[in-house]
């Protein structure tokens, strides 16, 4: 390996074995020293790369954004009728949320956020922010153009993501289903749209 990608990998092994501690133990119970015997090096390269434990748990946040979170980048086209919109943004949404990596930090943000707020707040920017403000974008032309009708697209957004996540994800979150259900999330799915539609629709 070149000299110049060994802080790269580095990086990216620190951040690996920081994700693993996480997910076995909280974000609480985790400690910088658990992470550096994990990962193999000291306490000193760690710090070197990550100040904070805050800052390393960001650094897992956006690594698993960077790999499962390619939807969220995707602009919505403008001219997709309202249907096919959501349920584009719907199936590109839950493809992500579903992973177990995401279906983990999730439960991580949930369970530690009462002792860690700013968990919460870092975990929505870096993540869920970015997907709403997407389906936001389009249902802010859908409204100038008559398409939905009037009101905050952002709230209209983050109704629509919590219709859709109201079902099997809501029930993976929890335990009580394991594995994909594709024809569960796709009545999942079609029902926000449904239920959506009838509270934003043109009248």
């Amino acid at each position: 390996m070149a000299s110049s990608d060994q802080p790269s990998a580095k990086r990216a092994a620190i951040v690996g074995a920081a994700r693993t501690e996480f997910f076995l133990h909280g974000y609480g119970a985790t400690t910088m020293s658990a992470v550096a015997a994990r990962v193999g090096g000291s306490k000193t390269t760690l710090w070197a790369y990550f100040p904070s434990k805050q800052e390393l748990f960001a650094a897992v946040v956006d690594d698993l954004v960077e790999r499962f979170g390619e939807a969220l980048d995707v602009p919505l086209d403008a001219t997709l009728p309202v249907s096919a919109a959501l349920r584009q943004f719907a199936e590109s949404i839950m493809a992500i949320v579903g992973t177990p990596e995401i279906i983990d930090l999730h439960r991580i943000v949930a369970g530690e956020a009462g002792r860690f707020p700013e968990l919460g707040t870092l975990f929505f920017e870096r993540g869920p922010k970015r997907g709403k403000a997407k389906l936001a974008a389009y249902l802010t032309t859908a409204m100038a153009d008559g398409r939905v009708r009037p009101g905050d697209p952002m709230i209209a957004a983050r109704q629509f993501a919590a219709l859709c996540q109201a079902g099997l994800h809501q029930d993976r979150l929890w335990g009580l289903v394991i594995g994909n259900d594709h024809a569960r999330l796709t009545a999942d799915i079609e029902a926000a749209i449904a239920c959506w539609t009838r509270a934003w629709a043109a009248s």
